[in-house]
């Protein structure tokens, strides 16, 4: 399945898109993709509903981030080994955690806002994984019976915040619309392989990005095995693993967004998203 949030921002409804691609309201089933929505159990009885019986969405509604009340918003950092190389850092010997702050999550196609005294705006397209089924101390054998799905994240960062204002990275990490999540939750039987999908974006037309997560340094069900050591994970977490190169700050010399232009990424099965550079608002 293809689970969506759509509707104005802070109002979205659930939703599910269709094989002929039509959103179907989910309203009158769930009253969210989240929490207990998103357990084996919840997954269940949304796959077996008859589509055709739910309510056509018409129009063309803003999308909203596929997950909601996101309750854990992780972040695996330097997770690709040529990732890692192009910012001049050494690969990892175990997964690199940092925080985003839920207030980032926005739509998939909202605007992106450019932080007062910002300098060094980046990009990073990455694999997201929903967990659906709560764990401590999850080995790594039964890890992927964890995830309820996939989605597309972009992991915008202020580079200058992160990497030159001391303390630790969060805080170049989290800024409001730092985390655009969608457009879609895309459950694990409909997904591609999750160590063989291509991730791409693009800045005004340009492809910065190009790579796949069979260069993970850290696969899907070694990260969640890892957090799992040091948190309980449960169903609504989301955690972003990683992008691979071409970063801006890992072009020659580093290139960093300006207010006005436009981001487009995705993940082949997983689906696009595309954002605007704007100023902040108050």
């Amino acid at each position: 399945m293809k689970l969506l949030r759509y509707g104005p921002l802070g109002q979205e409804k659930p939703g599910v898109l269709d094989a002929d691609g039509a959103i179907r309201d989910l309203s009158s089933v769930v009253p969210d993709i989240s929490g207990e929505t998103l357990t084996p159990e919840g997954l269940a009885k949304l796959g077996a509903l008859d589509l055709a019986t739910l309510p056509v969405v018409e129009g063309n509604p803003r999308i909203g981030a596929c997950v909601g009340e996101v309750g854990k918003f992780i972040c695996i950092g330097l997770n690709y080994s040529d990732h890692a190389a192009e910012t001049g850092a050494e690969v990892p010997k175990e997964p690199v955690i940092f925080n985003k702050w839920t207030s980032a999550i926005c739509g998939p196609n909202d605007d992106v806002e450019m932080p007062r005294d910002a300098t060094k705006l980046d990009w990073e397209v990455e694999l997201g994984v929903v967990i659906g089924k709560p764990g401590r101390y999850i080995d790594q054998s039964e890890a992927m019976d964890h995830v309820a799905g996939y989605c597309v994240i972009n992991d915008v960062s202020e580079r200058a915040f992160q990497l030159e204002r001391g303390g630790t990275w969060d805080k170049g990490k989290g800024c409001d619309t730092f985390g655009p999540m969608g457009p879609w939750l895309v459950t694990t039987d409909e997904a591609p392989a999750h160590g063989a999908m291509r991730l791409w974006l693009e800045v005004d037309g340009h492809r910065y990005q190009d790579g796949t997560t069979a260069t993970m340094v850290f696969d899907v069900p070694t990260i969640i095995a890892y957090l799992s050591r040091f948190m309980s994970l449960q169903p609504g977490d989301v955690i972003s693993t990683g992008t691979p190169p071409g970063v801006g700050l890992g072009q020659t010399p580093p290139k960093f967004l300006s207010v006005g232009q436009v981001m487009r990424l995705g993940i082949d099965g997983l689906g696009e998203q595309t954002q605007r550079v704007v100023e902040a608002r108050a």
